[in-house]
């Protein structure tokens, strides 16, 4: 989810967290938790720092460890121990199971959008990105919303936010249900489907979809219920060849791959060097792809340059290729 989903959740797990008598007849105890709270539903995405970086080092690291089940142990121990040190006469136990509770809810809604987490790391490094809420979803932000106001306005905060959590449960449960629809209606369509990837945008009623068959793949776009194939492309493995094996060597190509479920690649071959693009096929936005992992190389297939991330105009990309330029 985006920050601001984050922050108001974290709000939201504060106030409901004086369900828990011990933090209900504490106001130090409450307003720990509170803080604690806030804080902790935003922690793992601290590692935003890696952008400071390189593009390479973000895509590939961000909510990849700090999202573990480690992570969330770690994040809850420091930010409850860091909170306890200023309010060291309430109950430290209490303190940290609601701030682990805080934790772990923001990773376990992250995996239902389509960045998703490395949620099961160090155990596995797959993605899990599940795709039927969007990153940020104005219907949830509301609801949250909504529950902030009413407890400003002396709403009873234990029976606001379980009112909250239990909407938003049944929203997620049939944004499921829209996206299984989606998916049985591919699969009826489309011959050979190994891999439906759906992405939620900000509009309820719209959604881009990448679909994998056993020959191909297709970019589709879902309006209103109604889906309509918008790009169709051969699904070619990438050849063992001396260029490809070194673009595969550049970390931005790497951190690219390790990161897109659906992608194809293009080769270009002019007088001076060999330019490969990797093409995420999730993000499709005005005929355009913009997240790609682009590497040149001279014609001993050393590198010349490389970029990944999100450009949405060949223009800005070949700036960012400068030493081609």
């Amino acid at each position: 989810m985006d920050t601001a989903t984050h922050i108001t959740m974290g709000v939201a797990v504060g106030g409901l967290a004086t369900i828990d008598p011990a933090v209900q007849q504490d106001p130090s105890l409450f307003q720990a938790v509170l803080i604690g709270a806030i804080v902790g539903s935003h922690a793992p995405d601290f590692d935003t720092l890696f952008k400071l970086k390189d593009n390479a080092t973000y895509i590939r690291h961000h909510r990849g460890a700090s999202h573990s089940p480690i992570a969330v142990l770690m994040w809850s121990l420091l930010v409850s121990g860091s909170i306890y040190l200023f309010y060291m006469d309430v109950s430290y136990l209490h303190l940290w199971l609601w701030i682990l509770f805080a934790v772990f809810l923001h990773v376990f809604v992250d995996i239902f959008n389509a960045y998703g987490t490395q949620a099961l790391k160090p155990f596995k490094d797959k993605w899990i990105a599940i795709g039927f809420i969007n990153t940020f979803d104005p219907l949830i932000f509301t609801l949250y919303i909504a529950g902030i106001y009413a407890w400003t306005l002396g709403a009873d905060p234990r029976y606001t936010f379980g009112i909250v959590f239990f909407v938003v449960f049944l929203y997620y449960i049939k944004r499921y249900m829209d996206k299984r629809e989606m998916v049985n209606q591919i699969q009826d369509y489309l011959p050979d489907v190994e891999k439906v990837v759906t992405q939620p945008t900000i509009r309820h009623n719209i959604w881009r979809i990448a679909v994998v068959t056993k020959d191909h793949f297709y970019v589709a776009r879902s309006e209103n219920g109604h889906i309509r194939i918008q790009d169709k492309f051969d699904r070619k493995k990438l050849p063992d060849s001396a260029e490809m094996n070194a673009a595969l060597q550049d970390k931005n190509v790497r951190s690219f791959i390790n990161f897109s479920p659906v992608y194809r690649y293009e080769i270009e071959r002019f007088d001076d060097y060999i330019e490969i693009r990797f093409i995420d096929l999730r993000y499709r936005a005005k005929d355009r792809y913009p997240f790609v992992a682009v590497v040149a190389m001279d014609r001993f297939y050393n590198i010349i340059t490389s970029y990944t991330g999100w450009v949405y105009s060949e223009d800005k990309l070949q700036k960012k290729l400068e030493p081609l330029n």
